[in-house]
């Protein structure tokens, strides 16, 4: 008998062109199109007279064309009239082609299937689904499938290639029975075939409904295969070799002493996870996640220092400029004091500076490196690498994170998220990864207000600015990105500035934004948190990394046009002293659906890791995760949040699958990831 995945993973036997189209539909083997499952389903099993064909649902009506022409008024459309015994139906397309004209010829019988609505001229359909029929004809015994598709693949083309291969593949079962039946999982082979082939006693909401036991089952499987690889990976990584890095602690010691501040408990607890995997034969792969606020980057000093106390160099790579200079000020006025030469590079540099920083770097006299993907660039080498710190790790790519871990021999990898990750993404995207949370903020954080203000209302918010600062507090006044625009946004905190000034002249106001050098930057960014300046208006450049106890007010312009991640970190610039904090958030009228519940989310909750779930259910895990930038497989059909007790069964099965079936476990992950499961070991 023939292995079932050989045949399986061979191309779809199909012409070159209709093989492209597969292939942007991440169609590459046969069996890809088994998993290839309907987005939806036509009833075209019933046949509606047209006077009672009910409105608001699609419905299937027969009829005889009685006049067909194009027409050029209010904008040239093909309009057609259909009838039978009961009535007449106008048939309306904007766009269509001459076989459209052809098959609406008068005196031809049609099957128009579509939403009837009232017209102008009547009651009409626009762009039905249009089949030629002779009086008589046969309707269909079940529910058609309409599948996902791309432009020059249609449905009958598809639906004729998915039913061959449901006929000729195998369709085994990777569960073994006794599994299966504990989980109340149907057989693999009957979900797929009710699902592209489903029976006459089936309804299209029954079968789009997520917990039809087909469903489930289709869900469960993708979880799983999720789950197996995430465990590989783990394993894979637990079998390779990596420095042992044990320092002796001393310039930590030295670090803590100069600290105007002690550690909290929650920094001290993940501060001993990451020294204890740092001590260990094979690789750390950890996730340090904190809300805004609670001290990441102390803990990425203190880890950095550990390294370099055992002789070892460390890279600390961020995804923005911008981030990456606030890290490398910061980062340089805690480890210059010690002796420790931090080295800067980013893609802005000039080729002078560039080289001597490269230069510095490889000899080792760098023992920290801090920098945006320019650090993995070829030119880049390190004299010994022994740990790499990515922060806001989910906005690099997979390839991105691969190139830097090896510019050393398997360094060990910390990655840091101010985006807490929610339960469930943690769960299901990060399961090969060991996770530590700063859960603690640091003592004197108040409470922030949030108001929503609309930006008719300027005038009052201008006068609240005053207030604030005629206490004695500071004041943030940020532009965001406007329409992907830097020069736009630049613009608009440069006007907000002028007008600002005019406004409050008793006030001294500064600006800060990207297009401005680092040493600029770095000397306005200085003046205020010395409290020289009392309001500065700045672009998002403030997002990460800024800590001014005496600012109170932070006033954030086109809030609607912003992510939840991005809201929450601003706002979180603000409350770090004893001042009572108010973030208020301008908008713009009139406000989407969607700026209204990210507005709302952001208005009601304060704990990050809240506004993330919420995050997630608004965007999905694609969105959320920047999945067209991490290279991760992302689900198609699970979804996280309703499908949790399917995602906590699959979490307990991965590993007993590979302990005692390894090789159904292997079936699985061929059958779901084949070709893929290496995105999923960065």
């Amino acid at each position: 008998m023939n292995h079932p995945v050989d045949i399986a993973s061979q191309p779809p036997a199909a012409p070159a062109a209709t093989a492209k189209k597969l292939e942007k539909l991440g169609i590459r083997r046969r069996f890809d199109l088994v998993l290839h499952l309907p987005l939806r389903y036509e009833d075209e099993t019933h046949l509606y007279p047209i006077a009672q064909a009910p409105y608001g649902q699609a419905v299937l009506v027969e009829g005889e064309v009685t006049q067909c022409e194009v027409q050029f008024r209010p904008r040239r459309q093909l309009v057609a009239q259909i009838e039978d015994k009961s009535g007449k139906l106008v048939l309306r397309f904007i766009h269509f082609y001459p076989n459209t004209q052809q098959a609406l010829a008068k005196g031809s019988r049609v099957r128009a299937l579509g939403e009837i609505r009232r017209g102008f001229f009547g009651d009409e359909m626009v762009h039905p689904k249009l089949r030629s029929v002779r009086e008589g004809d046969a309707l269909a015994d079940s529910l058609t499938p309409v599948y996902p598709t791309v432009n020059g693949l249609t449905q009958p083309v598809l639906r004729r290639l998915i039913h061959a291969e449901l006929k000729a593949l195998p369709l085994p079962e990777t569960l073994p029975d006794e599994v299966r039946r504990s989980l109340g999982l149907m057989p693999f082979a009957d979900a797929v075939q009710l699902l592209h082939r489903p029976g006459p006693e089936y309804s299209a909401t029954q079968l789009t409904d997520g917990n039809l036991p087909a469903w489930q089952r289709l869900k469960f499987d993708e979880l799983l295969a999720q789950q197996l690889s995430m465990r590989l990976a783990y394993r894979a990584r637990r079998e390779g070799t990596a420095p042992v890095i044990s320092g002796d602690g001393s310039l930590r010691s030295r670090l803590a002493a100069n600290l105007p501040f002690a550690l909290t408990g929650a920094q001290q607890k993940v501060l001993a996870e990451i020294t204890a995997d740092l001590a260990l034969l094979h690789p750390m792969n950890r996730l340090l996640q904190g809300d805004v606020g609670s001290g990441k980057t102390i803990v990425a000093a203190m880890s950095a220092l550990a390294a370099i106390e055992a002789g070892f160099q460390v890279a600390l790579m961020a995804p923005t400029e911008i981030l990456a200079e606030q890290h490398y000020l910061k980062l340089s006025a805690w480890l210059a004091p010690l002796g420790i030469e931090v080295a800067w590079l980013s893609g802005s540099l000039r080729k002078k500076a560039r080289g001597e920083m490269a230069a510095n770097i490889a000899s080792g006299s760098a023992r920290l490196a801090v920098g945006t993907h320019a650090l993995f660039q070829d030119d880049v080498s390190f004299e010994r690498l022994g740990l790499v710190i990515v922060d806001e790790q989910h906005r690099f790519g997979v390839g991105q994170r691969l190139a830097l871990q090896q510019k050393g021999a398997e360094p060990h990898q910390l990655m840091m998220s101010a985006t807490p990750i929610p339960r469930t993404l943690a769960m299901s995207f990060y399961a090969d990864l060991d996770v530590s949370v700063i859960d603690e903020l640091p003592p004197g954080r108040t409470p922030i207000v949030t108001k929503l203000i609309s930006a008719e209302r300027r005038d009052a918010v201008v006068g609240y600015v005053n207030k604030t600062c005629g206490e004695g507090n500071q004041v943030y006044w940020v532009c965001p990105l406007i329409e992907e625009s830097e020069a736009l946004q630049l613009q608009t905190a440069v006007d907000t500035h002028v007008v600002l000034q005019q406004d409050l002249p008793q006030w001294r106001i500064g600006l800060v934004h990207g297009r401005m050098k680092a040493a600029e930057k770095a000397a306005v960014m200085a003046q205020f948190a010395a409290g020289e300046l009392h309001i500065l208006v700045a672009t998002t450049v403030i997002e990460v990394g800024v800590d001014v106890p005496n600012a109170s007010l932070m006033v954030i312009e086109h809030a609607e046009r912003m992510g939840l991640a991005q809201l929450h970190q601003l706002r979180g610039r603000v409350g770090r002293g004893a001042a009572k904090s108010t973030c208020v958030l301008l908008f713009e009228t009139p406000l989407s659906e969607l700026a209204k519940a990210r507005l709302k989310v952001i208005y009601e909750n304060t704990d990050g890791f809240e506004i993330a779930r919420q995050d997630l259910n608004i965007r999905g895990p694609g969105e959320f995760l920047g999945a067209r930038q991490s290279g991760l497989p992302m689900l198609r059909f699970a979804d996280l949040e309703a499908d949790i007790e399917l995602l906590e069964a699959a979490r307990q099965l991965a590993p007993q699958l590979l302990q005692r079936w390894p090789q159904q476990a292997h079936a699985h992950l061929t059958r779901w990831l084949a070709g893929r499961e290496h995105f999923l070991k960065a």
